[in-house]
């Protein structure tokens, strides 16, 4: 068992080296508003564009929330179709279907060694939140994706606001009170970029607080995207290239 892992891990690395060597560069900024202390990232996720950027790119120590059924083998296959093709023209489907059998052992050896934290919907959440916890405590920053199949506006989809109960869990067991950093990727600018963070109130209403931060990061995103040079946005949904939104008129 041992052995396997170490080759599976081999071969990850081999994948990894080649994704950095070809995917495009990018620049981060805004470096200066991350506070020294694990933090926890919230970004528009940019389809695959958010894991590669977040696993290459971003600063210090952290674990990527990676929806659970990506690493399973036996839930990849339906959970890809769903949630990547499930939109496209009915008589492509049979095509993606095929797609989302081939891309299994891929997704499989990827996410399983890549710097991930699986997130589940069901039972297995207390997993999720405890591991993320665990991961806080120890020094590595999250890093959360959290856009759902809903309009927010040009710019985002809007939140599932659940993640924000893992600083209420974080400050249970600490006592401290967890930070909140926007990030907005541009693929179309080669850039990362990092927003002034909001900090978690342990003393007010865990339903306030997921409102509330959850806006201000929407916002947040929102505001950082519109002052960028007009571009295209890579969206949440994966919609056909000439269909992206630019961040704002001309």
């Amino acid at each position: 068992m041992k052995k396997k892992k170490r080759i599976s891990y081999f071969i990850y690395w081999i994948v990894r080296s080649l994704v950095w060597l070809f995917y495009p560069k990018v620049r981060t900024e805004g470096t200066e508003n991350i506070p020294d202390e694990p933090v926890i990232f919230v970004g528009n996720h940019t389809q695959m564009n958010g894991p590669i950027m977040a696993q290459l790119y971003f600063p210090g120590r952290r674990c990527i929330w990676c929806i659970g059924e990506m690493m399973e083998w036996k839930e990849v296959p339906a959970y890809a179709f769903k949630d990547f093709w499930s939109f496209k023209p009915k008589w492509t489907h049979w095509f993606y279907r095929i797609l989302s059998f081939l891309i299994t052992p891929l997704s499989v050896l990827i996410f399983n060694n890549a710097d991930t934290i699986p997130v589940y919907h069901d039972g297995r959440l207390k997993d999720t939140f405890r591991k993320s916890v665990d991961a806080l405590e120890e020094g590595s920053s999250l890093v959360i994706f959290p856009e759902q199949n809903v309009r927010y506006n040009h710019i985002i989809y809007d939140f599932q606001e659940g993640f924000v109960d893992v600083a209420r869990l974080y400050h249970r067991r600490t006592g401290r009170e967890a930070a909140f950093v926007p990030v907005y990727l541009a693929p179309a600018l080669k850039k990362i970029i990092f927003g002034k963070p909001v900090r978690y109130d342990a003393s007010a209403p865990p339903k306030n607080e997921r409102d509330r931060i959850s806006s201000y990061l929407k916002n947040e995103i929102t505001e950082m995207a519109e002052s960028l040079p007009r571009h295209r946005v890579v969206p949440y949904r994966n919609i056909p290239k000439k269909d992206y939104p630019w961040n704002r008129e001309e």
